[in-house]
């Protein structure tokens, strides 16, 4: 990596990366139940809910895909062009060995490895919470040059710029308000918003879709 690196982009590539790829490893049906005990709705109904109108070929990119756990929530839906990136090569791995359906390769946020427009939809789930805020707009700027329509986050909310304590770690993860985020200074308009509130803790996720 190189010295413009951030410390959570470090942190995530490295050992604490990989522990935390064995340790959350999950098929569709864990995730719907870990959900519904967590909020009260499975994914599956969350994806039907906010990408439920997107065509069955519609070319989706999922960025910090890990493994590619969302992305066989999608394609349990019926979605059969799926990508995804990330910058942990063992989750690559395991995701080539246990999902050779999806189409996963390195790549980073802030330099997506595709065209402008090459997606239909390009989407996060907790990675946004992982950018230090000087560097947010640099990875949602090339979110946004990837789609040609959609764009989809499920994230931690809060109104203003919070940092969280990880496990440990300090200046790598926050909450804010990211669909506002996308739409300071872009012309984006969104599609649909819904505000989850975490049943054993006072925590909110926020659920969006915007469009072009």
């Amino acid at each position: 990596m190189s010295e413009n690196t951030t410390k959570p982009e470090r942190l995530w590539a490295g050992d604490y990366g990989r522990e935390w790829t064995r340790d959350n490893e999950r098929d569709v049906d864990q995730i719907n139940r870990l959900y519904d005990e967590r909020f009260g709705i499975t994914k599956t109904a969350l994806l039907e809910r906010f990408l439920g109108d997107l065509p069955a070929d519609a070319k989706i990119l999922e960025v910090g895909a890990n493994s590619g756990i969302q992305l066989s929530c999608l394609k349990e839906l019926g979605f059969n062009r799926l990508y995804g990136i990330d910058i942990q090569r063992e989750a690559i791995e395991l995701a080539h060995k246990k999902r050779p359906e999806l189409d996963v390769i390195e790549g980073n946020i802030f330099d997506i490895p595709f065209q402008d427009g090459f997606f239909d939809l390009v989407f996060t789930s907790g990675v946004l919470i992982h950018i230090p805020p000087e560097k947010i707009n640099s990875a949602l700027n090339e979110i946004v040059r990837c789609t040609n329509d959609r764009i989809y986050g499920h994230e931690y909310y809060s109104e203003e710029y919070t940092e969280i304590e990880h496990r440990g770690h300090e200046g790598v993860l926050w909450k804010a308000d990211f669909p506002e985020q996308y739409m300071e200074g872009r012309d984006l308009q969104l599609v649909d918003v819904d505000y989850l509130e975490h049943r054993d803790s006072d925590n909110i996720d926020v659920e969006f879709s915007l469009k072009k």
